[in-house]
């Protein structure tokens, strides 16, 4: 059995690592190129006729969003945050991919899927092979999300979640503005564009066949050049196609033809020894025009020192003027391939600068060279030589800024995990605990339950006397009264919580949103209640509440810093068939035996036998004390012998002073959940009062 754990937890925990690297990877290539990653999703809107119809700005926020959902879940995944929800949302996310790869691998509409920018290039049928792949990752981590190992606390996910978030969304707005942090496209920095275009020699060449149609006494055959038939045959039409690809060059489809007279000027720019100033628009009709002052003084720059300058467009001769009328340009205009433009540059209008065919700046439309600096020859000036931001740098600096606080974060949570682990093993030394003269003690709790009495004048001034009465003579036990939500927030300014905690008697099992009525565990917990009852026999017996929605119920008050005080009990007629074990062992099985070790250190038990609420009937001590014993007993299977030692368990059901002594003196009852007795302050401290004697 332990080997088997063992196994599934690696695998678990393999599959969670390619997961997340994978995700983290394909994320963050695609976020710091936002422009790249809108190209591709307006490749795949005009596969399925849709090019043109969604705006610009919606696929551009797609892009940025998709890339930080990505990027996202891979560090959650990573960190193992969420583990449920984010293990679902990623099986989700790779069915629908999958759904999507086999579609290109089946019809072919576009060439390159996208999953990792422009970094890495598979082809549809890898690519439908690697989310198989994933898919099955994906089905395994989302099958057994608990086995996956936390790298951060849970008290400190929130730091991971909103840095991460906050991180990807900056990069891409960085990239937007400026440009790419990583330019993996073969007109990078650096790339010589003749060289680029070049068949290197040996490299495979395309293969071809041609097929011929003939006709002979009116029947037609195709034939090939190994089966040509004789002259009695009377040819009607070939055809010739491409049976393997050959070597396709990194950069094919980079022409520059100039338009007023449509020379092409290819070869002219390429080899020029000098400088070129290549302005790239593919559409100026989408260009930003804000910066045409600064393109203006970059080309009166460029003429004065003798820079050819060339503005490379798709557009056509009415764009080409529009943009002349707005911005006075006098700079020649050339007509290139729309997506080769794209490819060069992600900025509309974006500015390269070449010498001697290599690429040595780049620079966005929001970041041109400012005329001030133009003062000498581009070989005098920092920009007329390569930039020194190398990729080990680049790399260096996203280290810094995002790996190296999250490892810091993981290291500095992990040493203090560690301390509590070592504070927890030497309080478990039987050694130290022999020479420590404070035995750990249950917490022994007096609670309230006012159920739906008193009016909001009457509930205040109780609370008050109470409050006032034990302020006066310390209790020797926590006391809790838990009030009707309309007394929440004023019953907690006239109390000291130190004195008298507040809670409510009930919360809501869902979050927020339209459920006329209800209130949320957040609401509870913004009046300043610190408890709240839960699981009470008259809510599962009037409003129907099952063990599922107690469990939703408890993991929302758990989440928003409450304690919960959790009922279990039999009715007369279970207790009469000797089922009072199995029932209460259900109720909690079904609702809180599902908590974390950590999670269950908020957890307060209280055994109720529904025939003794109310009815003025009380279990014998020697009866509730059985009850408790048992109750201790099966959460030490659960959670272990020290924290069943550890965990309050009240008694309650016509608890009333008279016979609270003797309640309270059985080793396993920690206290009491009172109900009509804590409406009058005078029993409820005679209660209270149990504990000295």
């Amino acid at each position: 059995m332990k080997t088997r754990y063992t196994i599934k937890t690696i695998a678990v925990n393999l599959c969670r690592l390619v997961l997340a690297v994978t995700f983290i990877f394909s994320g963050y290539v695609k976020a710091i190129d936002p422009l790249g990653t809108q190209y591709k999703i307006q490749d795949y809107l005009g596969a399925v006729g849709l090019q043109g119809i969604i705006p610009d700005w919606i696929t551009l926020l797609t892009s940025i969003g998709l890339s930080a959902l990505e990027f996202s879940l891979g560090i959650f995944l990573l960190f193992a945050i969420q583990r449920r929800v984010v293990t679902k949302l990623i099986a989700v996310f790779m069915a629908l991919m999958t759904l999507i790869t086999l579609w290109l691998a089946l019809f072919n509409p576009i060439k390159d899927c996208g999953c990792f920018g422009d970094a890495v290039k598979l082809t549809n049928s890898q690519t439908l092979v690697k989310n198989v792949i994933l898919m099955a990752c994906a089905l395994i981590v989302a099958r057994w999300p608990l086995q996956m190992f936390r790298l951060m606390s849970k008290s400190n996910q929130w730091i991971v979640i909103n840095y991460t978030v906050l991180f990807i969304l900056i990069s891409s707005g960085y990239s937007l503005y400026k440009l790419p942090q990583f330019d993996f496209r073969p007109y990078h920095i650096g790339a010589n564009i003749k060289q680029g275009m070049e068949i290197p020699k040996g490299a495979p060449q395309p293969v071809f066949e041609t097929t011929f149609i003939l006709k002979k006494n009116g029947e037609e055959k195709e034939f090939t050049l190994d089966n040509y038939p004789d002259s009695t045959w009377e040819f009607v039409d070939s055809k010739t196609v491409e049976i393997r690809p050959g070597y396709v060059p990194p950069i094919h489809d980079f022409t520059i033809e100039r338009q007023r007279d449509g020379k092409d000027i290819t070869q002219q720019v390429l080899t020029d020894k000098g400088y070129t100033f290549l302005l790239i628009s593919p559409h100026l009709e989408n260009a930003d025009d804000t910066n045409f002052g600064d393109i203006d003084a970059i080309y009166e720059y460029a003429q004065q020192y003798h820079v050819p300058f060339y503005c490379l467009t798709a557009s056509t001769k009415d764009a080409i003027q529009r943009w002349i009328d707005i911005t006075g340009a006098e700079y020649p205009f050339c007509t290139t391939d729309e997506t080769t433009l794209k490819t060069i540059i992600r900025s509309n209008p974006g500015l390269i600068l070449l010498k001697n065919g290599t690429v040595i700046r780049k620079w966005s439309h929001n970041e041109l060279p400012k005329e001030a600096k133009l003062t000498a020859p581009l070989d005098q000036l920092p920009i007329g030589s390569m930039p020194h931001d190398s990729i080990p740098k680049k790399i260096l600096e996203i280290l810094l800024w995002f790996v190296l606080p999250l490892f810091l974060l993981t290291l500095a949570d992990r040493l203090w995990a560690w301390t509590k682990w070592l504070k927890k093993k030497e309080n478990e030394n039987r050694i130290y605990q022999l020479f420590n003269k404070k035995k750990k003690m249950r917490k022994k709790i007096v609670a309230g339950n006012w159920k739906m009495n008193k009016n909001l004048q009457e509930g205040v001034a109780l609370a008050k006397e109470i409050n006032d009465v034990l302020a006066a003579d310390k209790p020797n036990c926590g006391v809790i009264i838990c009030t009707p939500f309309i007394h929440l927030a004023s019953v907690a300014q006239v109390i000291d919580q130190n004195v008298v905690a507040l809670g409510a008697e009930n919360c809501a099992d869902k979050e927020k949103g339209a459920y006329t009525g209800e209130v949320s565990a957040e609401m509870v917990k913004s009046t300043g209640a610190q408890y709240v009852i839960l699981g009470h026999s008259e809510r599962r017996q009037y409003y129907h509440e099952t063990a599922e929605i107690l469990k939703d119920k408890v993991q929302l008050a758990l989440a928003n810093g409450l304690k919960v005080i959790f009922c279990c009990g039999e009715t007369l007629e279970e207790r009469e068939a000797n089922k009072q074990n199995e029932v209460v062992k259900a109720e909690l099985e079904g609702s809180v035996f599902n908590l974390s070790a950590d999670e269950w250190k908020n957890i307060v038990l209280a055994y109720e036998p529904i025939w003794a609420i109310g009815t003025g009937k009380t279990a014998t001590s020697d009866q509730a004390e059985e009850m408790l014993a048992y109750i201790r007993s099966i959460v030490a299977e659960k959670y272990g012998k020290e924290a069943a030692e550890d965990t309050t368990i009240l008694y309650g059901g016509s608890c009333k002073p008279s016979n609270a002594p003797e309640l309270f003196a059985k080793p396993d009852i920690d206290g009491g959940l009172i109900g009509g007795a804590s409406l009058k302050a005078a029993d409820f401290k005679g209660i209270i009062d149990a504990w000295k004697k």
